[in-house]
């Protein structure tokens, strides 16, 4: 009976650790988010690697590590895989959250208090983002009548972000499920601007997956 109730608490906590993780999308494909990062403290020092979102300490990144983040969980949060000791369950590797801040695609080399802090790709980088987004905002116009669209996620499991502008570097302001109902006030070439009736919330879907039934 004790092995059964063992058995039992393990599958329960194995479901809650996956359930832990994140849905992946812009339906339900990895967030865009996802890759690798380098740690870029302001004063040079480590980056605090925490259990949870503002929760408690449990090791610390040194300045220009390279890591794998999985997802922005929010924009002030990524989350990553990171090995430590955790109490009643030994040392290996868990969900763990670090600042969004001293994260950056590009390597930072070593830590140049008076230096320059942006290398040229950056801006580069930057620039074509700032670029792609006037595009869709010039291609924008109202609809003549408005109209339902309908969630559709590549699974039906997944769900699609719907962002505060017109491009995938924007950032999330929330989730639609398979099937949630949208109504569209606007359009540029690859997304609708759509009005949520439950929560009042306006924002931008992609065209890709949405259906109009």
């Amino acid at each position: 009976m004790k092995n059964r109730i063992i058995s039992l608490a393990l599958a329960v906590l194995t479901l809650a650790a996956l359930c832990a993780f994140p849905a992946y999308a812009e339906d339900d494909t990895p967030d865009p988010n996802a890759g690798f990062y380098y740690v870029k403290t302001d004063n040079g020092g480590g980056l605090n690697v925490r259990e949870s979102i503002n929760g408690r300490v449990v090791g610390s990144l040194p300045y220009g590590s390279k890591i794998y983040v999985d997802a922005f969980t929010t924009p002030e949060w990524a989350l990553i895989l990171y090995r430590y000791n955790k109490p009643d369950y030994g040392t290996d590797e868990y969900a763990a959250f670090v600042s969004t801040r001293y994260l950056t695609r590009t390597n930072p080399g070593p830590y140049n208090p008076g230096g320059s802090s942006s290398p040229s790709t950056t801006v580069t980088d930057a620039d074509k983002v700032l670029a792609d987004l006037n595009a869709e905002f010039r291609s924008g116009k109202l609809v003549e009548q408005r109209f339902n669209v309908y969630a559709r996620p590549s699974r039906a499991s997944g769900w699609v972000n719907l962002r505060w502008a017109p491009s995938t570097e924007a950032e999330r302001i929330g989730t639609c499920l398979q099937g949630k109902k949208l109504t569209v006030l606007a359009e540029t070439r690859n997304w609708y601007q759509v009005y949520d009736p439950e929560t009042g919330m306006v924002g931008f879907i992609s065209k890709k997956y949405v259906s109009t039934r």
